[in-house]
């Protein structure tokens, strides 16, 4: 008897120091986009490694991946959307998905297909845009802004529009609404496209010096459209968390955007 109620305190003891170790694990782990999101995550991850902290970035390709990944709590954060895209998601699917910091900005660009130029848009021409709603309401709004259509009165990036919703064009294009993750591949088949800045990136574009037309940083797109870091309603306040947004809002990442991305990444300021 003696034997096993001794057995039984070693093991208990032995699970009791697992348990210790575990909760006192020092590890963040966040989704997000390969670019540049991974890319300004691994510097961040040399500032948290300072600070004692070990960071760890799944790459997904997808726009859907990375908050289902958080709302499980398979993962701790997510980091590739901006905050209307996230909204929307939230009140399509459910989930309660919170911004905790505000990092960067990337500029939306019409990037030439078989077409080099707006002028040169003829009848019948394919422009690509993303088919999910924030990023198909952000394409056509630029497209109105550069004289190729118009859309109803009062739409802006607090609202969802479709294709659909097109009022008039000035040229008798055809939009056609694609994944965004699929737009790059698709350029050659396409006269124009409008690609994320993410996507853009990917695809050895940059919205600087090779788009035809693109949003610009002082724009209230660049403040609408801000890409953050995202946690599960009720872990805003995780001592990793917060030490992740203190990292990403830093100087060094600051830098770390500008010298790097050229105005195609721009770091976010209030």
């Amino acid at each position: 008897m003696k034997k096993i109620i001794t057995l039984l305190l070693v093991l208990l003891t032995l699970c009791a120091c697992s348990g210790k170790q575990e909760s006192n694990e020092k590890k963040i782990k966040v989704a997000a986009s390969p670019t540049p999101h991974a890319e300004i995550l691994a510097v961040a991850k040399e500032l948290l490694a300072k600070e004692g902290w070990e960071l760890e970035v799944v790459e997904f390709e997808d726009y859907v991946q990375p908050i289902e990944v958080v709302e499980s709590g398979e993962l701790d954060a997510n980091y590739f959307a901006h905050v209307p895209y996230l909204n929307n998601y939230n009140d399509e699917h459910g989930t309660k998905q919170v911004v905790v910091g505000k990092v960067h900005y990337e500029p939306f660009g019409i990037y030439p297909g078989k077409k080099t130029a707006l002028d040169q848009l003829e009848d019948g021409d394919e422009v690509l845009i993303p088919n999910d709603g924030t990023n198909e309401t952000r394409a056509l709004l630029l497209l109105q802004d550069n004289g190729i259509l118009t859309l109803p009165d009062g739409v802006g990036a607090d609202t969802i529009v479709t294709v659909n919703d097109v009022v008039s064009y000035t040229v008798n294009i055809k939009i056609v609404e694609v994944e965004a993750a699929q737009i790059a591949r698709s350029r050659e088949d396409a006269a124009l496209v409008i690609l994320n800045g993410n996507y853009a990136l990917a695809a050895g574009l940059n919205v600087s010096r090779d788009a035809i037309a693109y949003e610009r940083s002082d724009s209230s797109a660049a403040k609408t459209y801000v890409n953050v870091l995202a946690v599960k309603e009720g872990n805003e306040n995780n001592e990793g968390i917060l030490a992740l947004v203190k990292a990403l809002t830093s100087q060094e990442i600051v830098d770390f955007i500008n010298k790097t991305y050229e105005g195609a990444v721009v770091p976010f300021a209030e």
